[in-house]
């Protein structure tokens, strides 16, 4: 039976659903169209992993993988160690029986509890559902919307001192080594020892034939001289000194990186009080902030505080994420995501804020060089030609290579750091040394998988979608890089497999395509850029942010590769500042613009699946009042006293019943939301007054990973008109 999953997830979004779902149920099940829900939730996996409740991430990584698949999936938070910590406290606190996490496991049972607590921590969802590739775009409407009502950009000075630091050696850019399995095959990643030991990481590691298998490592030692000369540079130049990882997606190698970081900066601090603090279990990949709440028990701790204090006086200037609060770049490793806070910085003009409150120029140190050239391209063209104009800028839509956890993103299962010195191996069944790197201890060393089915989708909708929209097609790719390489041939073999004919389909080295890509922005023309799977995500947040001032507005659709489709509803980058301002004043800024536009493919979809044709009338409508809510400019406004998330919901509702009650190709339907449409517009100014007064005191949800749902349903629905409103449609 054909059935929409609408998913729980975390923070602002899951704050929205308690709104907005309950108007997409009553709508939906006037046309008989049937919507479900699933917690996918951090709490939800941390509870499922326990036996607590039933496995919904489980169950949809199944579903996903048949025709009958039709999921709408919300952000998530993919946890940090810390993140995961608060939310295992919260559930505790809340009587669920569950572990500590461990932080240093001694025991099996102790290493069993964090296998389990490594299942929900970093990209733990998308791999399961992503059975396909990413498609995501600006729709129309809203790119109309921004030439219309161009977003605030900040100035950038052709003397900007703003850089990237990246390694470009010694790193996993250059370390890296790729094949391409000729037949399926079970792979094993081992460790060598100088003395001949030989230590089995992973084995079991099957493969199909096609995939390419890529192991690479990044040189600590190099990766610890780097930092010294940027942190030396940063103070040199004058420059706010920032680090920008992923922490939560590459959540084994970037947290370790993390930590490499926090101990170049404090020198003098690790080497007065390390003994003492990995005595304590304090990890330095937690961040400045886990290490100074920690330190109080400590016998040192005011010492300890004292020598952060002084590394802090001593070093450059450092990038804040909250000067008022004194919360620095270092503090939280999931604080600064480089997909988020690099195209924040350069939408502003290249500044991020300082210790002292105003804005400065910035040393973006991005460690590994994969990537890195991508937003020193950008800062250059923007620190020659200004900053980019949302009212007449181009669009670079993605069309990304995701599915089966592609690259990079699926790496979690095979990074170790590197226990002695000796030889990193995968060796085939066969017992070939397919991979080898030479490595002392503590290298990051990592291996990932690329199945060659999502390769062959990828340059097939790659195809499809620069032939839909007329629109040039880059494929990312550096010929320099091992993995790439090997994806240059498939996409040259796969390429004539389709008709390519008038259309302009090239392959480009990131920064090259970067630069090329803006070159045309300037000029008010598009490029799709097809990527893998982390450019994916760079380039979903970078070019968005600087054309539409936000990733959240942005129409995300993946195909299944076995039928059905997955809708994605924008980034959840900026939700956790949305869900403390709600518990602070009843305010939700959250914009669900996203969950608009997935649930219109969503809704066409399951006309498909279930040969309803009501649902084509929702799907068909809610475009139309989407565009009425963009005109009218109805999202949430940025201050207290206006419309937030919850008033959007309401002129959604309302223009979308205005919409089904004017349509003529069902009136069966016309006539059920007639009375709704006159109503809500009756009671339009109630309906808000109802809204808005509840705004500016302090909100109780229950909980902030696990809302509790009473709490959090009265919270996020105080319009006692609007829910009557919406019971007459039962």
């Amino acid at each position: 039976m054909a059935k929409i999953i609408y998913t729980h997830t975390d923070e602002a979004p899951l704050l929205a659903t308690y709104s907005f779902l309950p108007i997409v149920q009553a709508y939906a099940g006037k046309a008989g169209v049937d919507i479900e829900t699933r917690d996918i939730s951090l709490s939800g996996r941390i509870l499922a992993q326990f036996g607590i409740v039933d496995d919904a991430l489980a169950e949809l990584g199944d579903l996903a993988k048949t025709p009958e698949a039709n999921i709408i999936k919300l952000p998530n938070v993919s946890a940090s160690v810390p993140q995961l910590k608060a939310a295992v406290k919260e559930l505790q606190e809340q009587g669920f029986d569950l572990p500590d996490y461990p932080e240093n496991p001694q025991s099996d049972e102790d290493r069993a509890t964090r296998a389990k607590y490594g299942k929900v921590m970093g990209s733990a969802v998308n791999p399961v559902l992503r059975e396909g590739n990413s498609d995501r775009r600006a729709p129309l409407s809203v790119k109309n919307y921004a030439k219309t009502h161009p977003h605030r950009m900040g100035k950038w000075s052709p003397d900007s001192k703003t850089n990237v630091a990246t390694m470009g050696k010694d790193d996993f850019f250059s370390n890296e080594q790729s094949v391409v399995i000729p037949g399926d095959d079970t792979l094993t990643i081992k460790h060598v020892a100088t003395d001949g030991t030989e230590t089995v990481l992973k084995d079991g590691l099957k493969v199909l034939a096609g995939e390419v298998v890529d192991g690479t490592f990044m040189d600590v030692a190099a990766l610890r001289r780097f930092l010294t000369e940027q942190i030396a540079r940063a103070k040199a130049e004058d420059v706010l000194f920032s680090v920008h990882l992923k922490a939560t997606m590459m959540k084994v190698s970037d947290p370790i990186i993390f930590g490499h970081v926090v101990q170049a900066f404090f020198p003098t601090l690790f080497e007065q009080y390390g003994e003492q603090l990995a005595a304590a279990g304090i990890s330095p990949n937690d961040g400045l902030g886990g290490l100074l709440g920690a330190v109080a028990a400590l016998p040192e701790g005011d010492a300890i505080k004292a020598a952060v204090t002084a590394g802090l006086a001593d070093g450059p200037a450092m990038a804040m994420v909250d000067s008022d609060k004194g919360i620095t770049n270092l503090h939280v490793p999931s604080d600064v995501i480089i997909d988020a806070s690099m195209p924040a910085m350069i939408r502003g003009g290249g500044h991020m804020w300082g210790p002292d409150g105003n804005e400065a120029d910035t040393l973006a140190v991005i460690p590994d060089s994969s990537y890195a050239g991508v937003y020193q391209a950008t800062i250059d063209d923007c620190r020659t030609h200004g900053a980019l104009d949302p009212a007449t800028m181009g669009s670079v839509p993605n069309v990304g290579l995701m599915a089966q956890a592609a690259e990079e993103y699926g790496s979690h299962d095979k990074t170790f750091e590197a226990p002695s010195a000796g030889t990193m191996q995968v060796v085939n069944s066969a017992g070939e040394v397919l991979i080898s790197h030479d490595v002392q201890p503590g290298d990051i060393w990592r291996a990932c998988q690329t199945k060659d089915a999502p390769i062959r989708d990828w340059v097939k909708l790659a195809v499809t979608r620069a032939r839909a929209s007329s629109t040039p097609a880059v494929f990312w790719l550096d010929e320099s890089r091992a993995h790439d390489a090997n994806l240059i041939a498939k996409v040259n073999e796969y390429l004539p497999e389709h008709d390519t004919d008038g259309l302009t389909i090239e392959i480009m080295a990131p920064a090259a395509a970067t630069t090329y890509s803006l070159e045309r922005i300037r000029k008010g023309e598009d490029t799709i850029s097809v990527t893998g799977n982390v450019l994916r995500d760079y380039n979903t947040d970078l070019f968005p942010i600087l054309e539409l001032g936000t990733s959240a507005k942005m129409l995300s659709v993946v195909p299944l590769m076995n039928g059905g489709g997955l809708f994605e509803t924008g980034a959840g980058g900026s939700a956790p500042k949305h869900v403390q301002q709600l518990v602070k004043e009843n305010y939700l800024r959250w914009d669900s613009l996203g969950e608009f536009f997935a649930l219109v493919p969503s809704l066409e979809l399951y006309a498909e699946q279930a040969g309803t044709p009501g649902a084509t009338v929702l799907a068909d409508t809610l475009d139309r009042a989407t565009g009425t809510f963009l005109n009218e400019d109805k999202s949430p406004t940025r201050k207290l006293g206006g419309i937030d998330n919850r008033g959007s919901h309401f002129y959604l509702a309302l223009y979308w019943a205005q919409e089904l009650a004017a349509q003529t190709e069902d009136a069966d339907l016309a006539a059920a939301f007639k009375p709704l449409a006159e109503r809500l517009a009756a009671d339009e100014k109630a309906i808000v007054d109802e809204l808005i007064a509840v705004q500016g005191s302090p909100a109780d949800i229950g909980g902030y990973y696990r809302p509790d749902d009473a709490k959090a349903d009265a919270v996020m629905r105080p319009s006692a008109t609007l829910n009557a409103a919406l019971a007459s449609l039962a």
